[in-house]
């Protein structure tokens, strides 16, 4: 689709970027594909092309700004870290990717990190402050489930400091590269079994490495359906990350940025535990928290 937009968003994750084209009258065109982090410079901007190249006019350069893993020590180039406790105005610490393209003004936002104990996060931040700039006025606890979970603490517009825990890639290597793989459902799970699951690991969060091979001895026993061992799995992981990330949430407002299927899981786990989690879009947040970077640089109120 041909467009020429102002400016364009782009949301670079560790397997998938999205991009969003906008003018005044707001979204012009998106577009999103798979991806990888770990190629170099060229890569990405191979990448990006192919993704933004019809929005490219001749001989203009257009402001591209990105967030994520494209900043990473592994993307296109390193940004570095803005320690916590943080205010999430990231028009300061920008950093300008070279390019091969003329067309391309590619700037990157800085993730958080966290000195004791250690942590980081890219992509998120952005996440967290498209948030904020509809509700500047929030105090609680933010979980942004995905592939490395977030949980960030934020008080007076700033995040004060947060958790990762690798739920998610602790759920795809399990399903898909251990042995559990011979039981576990592609997709589809048991509800029942997940409510289940994560009241167990709750309360009993130091027998998960036993609690999650019985999932396979159970399939092979008695018979247990493919969606009821992705349940349990799923309960399993995520009940144990709520009890280790109980200090986060117990008697916190919570709310949950991410894709709709997780954050739903999130929430449902959460409600077992009397909260009441708001969900939000991930990618909804991301384009609000790099609209507020551009109405910022523009010296526009967001």
């Amino acid at each position: 689709m041909k467009v020429f937009p102002d400016w364009i968003a782009v949301d670079w994750g560790s397997t998938h970027v999205r991009a969003v084209a906008l003018g005044d009258d707001g979204v012009l065109a998106r577009a999103d594909a798979a991806t990888t982090i770990g190629q170099g410079a060229d890569h990405h901007e191979a990448a990006l092309l192919s993704l933004v190249e019809d929005w490219l006019a001749p001989r203009e350069r257009v402001l591209i700004l990105a967030c994520g893993m494209v900043g990473a020590r592994h993307g296109w180039v390193e940004v570095p870290y803005r320690p916590v406790p943080a205010a999430l105005d990231f028009a300061t610490g920008l950093v300008r990717a070279p390019a091969r393209d003329p067309r391309i003004d590619l700037r990157i936002v800085p993730g958080l990190s966290q000195d004791k104990p250690g942590d980081v996060m890219r992509g998120e931040e952005t996440q967290i402050a498209g948030f904020l700039a509809g509700h500047p006025d929030f105090d609680g606890v933010i979980c942004l489930p995905g592939t490395h979970s977030k949980w960030a603490r934020v008080s007076a517009a700033e995040v004060v400091g947060f958790r990762t825990a690798m739920t998610g890639e602790l759920f795809a290597l399990l399903s898909t590269q251990s042995v559990l793989r011979h039981g576990v459902a592609p997709e589809g799970e048991a509800p029942e079994a997940f409510d289940e699951a994560v009241a167990q690991a709750l309360s009993r969060p130091e027998r998960l490495a036993t609690d999650l091979f019985a999932i396979r001895a159970d399939g092979l026993l008695h018979g247990m359906s493919p969606a009821t061992a992705r349940g349990r799995l799923s309960g399993l992981l995520i009940g144990a990350e709520l009890a280790a990330m109980r200090p986060f949430w117990l008697g916190q407002r919570v709310v949950i940025i991410g894709a709709g299927q997780v954050s739903a899981a999130y929430a449902r786990a959460l409600a077992a535990q009397g909260v009441t989690a708001e969900c939000l879009r991930g990618d909804d947040m991301a384009l609000a928290g790099l609209a507020m970077l551009r109405a910022r640089m523009r010296g526009v109120a967001p």
